[in-house]
């Protein structure tokens, strides 16, 4: 799953640790996801576009690989 939370944290000009707080995870979880190594719940990805402001559907994409 392709996402966007690296380019939406620099417009908001938090770092990975800061976005971890508000979003009630680990440093290490957000990393992963913008790895693209780990894929957030329903909940974790309504609560980071709350956060940034935008639609889940603008946050997170789906790969052509998400479907097999």
């Amino acid at each position: 799953m392709k996402n966007s939370i690296k380019v939406e944290r620099a417009k908001k000009n938090i770092t990975q640790a800061e976005l971890a707080n508000l979003s009630k995870v680990s440093r290490q979880t957000i990393n992963a996801m913008e790895l693209g190594k780990y894929s957030p719940s329903i909940v974790l990805a309504l609560r980071l576009a709350s956060i940034f402001e935008v639609e889940v559907s603008q946050l997170f994409e789906l790969e052509d690989s998400d479907w097999e």
